[in-house]
């Protein structure tokens, strides 16, 4: 059982920290197997927050028996961190525990200076400040999450959403994650590379760049070229090229890959046809590119996968 501490304190952010309840804390008895969640106050006081909400939250010193920290946001600003924060979180890490940061959360990991030489990231309006601050820290521009070791940190908003998913996902797998997703009213899967937020329209009739997605997404299977995708957006290739970086922030061919990966996960968790018919049918010429691509964005091989989440 992966026991859950999400850290409460005077200046959290209480959206990310109702994500966080909300992904981690809630009861799910459809669930064999679940996240035990506490919210956790460090410092005993009372704790004030925006809108003069006022928070109460289970007291403790020690977070010794916790397996997963969730910090929903932190001061910006040149604020000296209590004590007992300073002590319990750098012993958390030190520990080898996994730390997720949600929006500027972010910030405690690195006044510690947990952050350096790590990949980590933050709302894009705390962009240049953390660049100012933290210059030792590996940051990621324009993303909506990131993990480097046993940290993750996502940018504001939904993107908390987002890497607390991407952490289901890794848990228990993605049929879990994606009943988590439904119950949320929310997409199942948006990889963390993408763009936190476009300056401009998608496209000038974004209803066919969504439909051209939705098409190639219900054909992953069949042999898709890019060229027929932009066509259905009725653009140019490379005005379709240009709009797809800047929305997702990799190329058309990788966001197919992405996807045919995923469509490979959900195959190996409900289905025990052999790998070599599994990659057909998620649209790979061969079962050794879907091993290579799996590897290189699942970490773990096609077998290795299903022997973790296949409950058959």
């Amino acid at each position: 059982m992966n026991r859950v501490a999400i850290l409460a304190h005077s200046h959290v952010t209480l959206f990310e920290m109702s994500c966080a309840i909300e992904l981690f804390a809630l009861p799910r008895p459809e669930f064999d197997a679940w996240y035990q969640t506490d919210v956790i106050n460090l410092e005993g006081t009372n704790i004030n927050t925006t809108g003069g909400i006022a928070l109460t939250a289970q007291h403790s010193e020690d977070l010794t028996r916790y397996d997963t920290l969730i910090i929903p946001g932190w001061p910006t600003w040149d604020f000296a961190i209590p004590t007992i924060i300073e002590q319990q979180v750098s012993l958390f890490a030190q520990q080898g525990k996994r730390i997720l940061t949600l929006c500027s959360g972010a910030f405690l990991l690195a006044k510690l200076g947990l952050l350096d030489g790590k990949k980590a990231t933050t709302h894009w309006m705390y962009e240049q400040k953390f660049r100012d601050q933290f210059p030792n820290v590996d940051y990621q521009p324009d993303v909506l999450y990131v993990f480097d070791g046993n940290f993750g940190c996502s940018a504001g908003s939904a993107a908390a959403l987002d890497l607390g998913l991407a952490v289901i996902r890794n848990d228990f797998g993605y049929s879990v994650a994606n009943q988590v997703a439904k119950r949320l009213v929310v997409s199942g899967h948006r990889s963390g590379g993408q763009a936190q937020f476009v300056e401009t329209p998608l496209l000038e009739v974004p209803n066919q760049f969504s439909q051209t997605l939705d098409w190639a997404k219900s054909n992953l299977d069949k042999v898709i070229q890019i060229d027929t995708l932009a066509s259905k957006a009725n653009m140019s290739r490379r005005t379709f090229d240009r709009k797809f970086r800047s929305s997702f922030n990799m190329s058309p061919k990788e966001w197919l890959t992405q996807q045919r990966i995923e469509r490979a996960k959900a195959l190996l968790e409900q289905e025990s046809t052999s790998v070599e018919r599994l990659a057909i049918l998620a649209g790979f010429d061969n079962a050794t590119t879907m091993r290579h691509h799996f590897r290189r964005l699942v970490g773990v091989s096609p077998q290795q996968y299903r022997s973790q989440f296949n409950a058959g």
